[in-house]
């Protein structure tokens, strides 16, 4: 999966302006996560942007969070709207999102620990020939993790279009429930992100197409152009053909170890967002569920 063709665009967001602070402070940041998304001109996702925005959806949630707390607000959309069903459409969305979340945050920690494992072995190995076997296993757990993807991106596909069937008819909705949509919205474009950033294709060791190798070549030139996943599949590639040829060095030994050191690196910080972001789903989550019991 091509990480340029699948980067999403958030849909554009105007909302009309509220005597409520709640809502003021959400069109505040609902604009700077857009206007995040809109300054990123590189052709890839890097860790860094997934970052900025797993934060900025964060914050959003926080205040559609305060804005829900509202007795009014809670009032208005369990007395108001069909008894709740539209509480109860919020709520569904709401354990799809914790569960998209839920298995985001077990995939970081795999290709932590298998990023790790080939670190320890390539201080070990070194340049001898049986690193090739360690090598061969983390693309072949790359293949098997990029099917899951696949399966999440789906279950992210069906949420999105309920999701989006309900954005197309939002000015007769309480506000909460049209500020919730709109970053249920956000957060599938975000999750879909993340799971692109780490779905570029595994290739098998020696067996890149024309198209990979120059933009491999490219990222040793300059690393903002290929993600840190592309980053170590090149230097694991450069040291393959090396050990392949018998003239591999000691320069390709460290660089391999150096894209495995930030890939670990990144990954760390992606850790500490998705684990604050979960925790404000499940909030939100707990707050939907006592506004049915109200």
């Amino acid at each position: 999966m091509a990480i340029s063709s699948a980067q999403n665009h958030f849909r554009s967001i105007s909302l009309p302006s509220r005597l409520n602070p709640y809502a003021t402070k959400l069109e505040v940041e609902l604009q700077k996560l857009k206007t995040r998304e809109i300054s990123k001109k590189s052709d890839c996702i890097t860790t860094e942007g997934i970052k900025s925005w797993l934060l900025g959806l964060a914050e959003l949630y926080n205040y559609v969070e305060e804005l829900m707390l509202s007795p009014t607000t809670q009032k208005s959309l369990v007395q108001h709207y069909q008894n709740g069903k539209i509480v109860e459409e919020s709520l569904k969305n709401s354990v799809e999102l914790l569960d998209s979340c839920g298995a985001i945050r077990e995939l970081v920690v795999m290709v932590k620990e298998q990023v790790q494992f080939l670190q320890s072995a390539l201080r070990r190995k070194g340049q001898d020939s049986s690193i090739q076997k360690d090598m061969n296993e983390y693309f072949s757990f790359r293949k098997k993790m990029n099917k899951s993807i696949a399966k999440s991106l789906k279950k992210l596909k069906h949420l999105e279009r309920k999701n989006g069937a309900t954005l197309t008819d939002n000015h007769n909705l309480p506000m909460a429930t049209r500020m919730l949509r709109k970053t249920t919205d956000y957060a599938i474009s975000i999750f879909r992100s993340l799971l692109v950033f780490f779905s570029s294709p595994a290739a098998s060791m020696g067996r890149w197409s024309l198209v990979s190798k120059v933009k491999s070549v490219a990222s040793h030139r300059n690393d903002g152009i290929l993600s840190e996943v592309g980053s170590v599949d090149f230097a694991l590639n450069s040291l393959n053909a090396a050990i392949r040829n018998s003239n591999s060095k000691v320069v390709d030994v460290k660089m391999a170890g150096e894209k495995l050191q930030n890939l670990d690196a990144s990954i760390e910080g992606l850790e500490a967002e998705l684990e604050r972001l979960f925790r404000q789903l499940l909030q939100s989550r707990v707050t939907i569920l006592n506004i049915l019991n109200y």
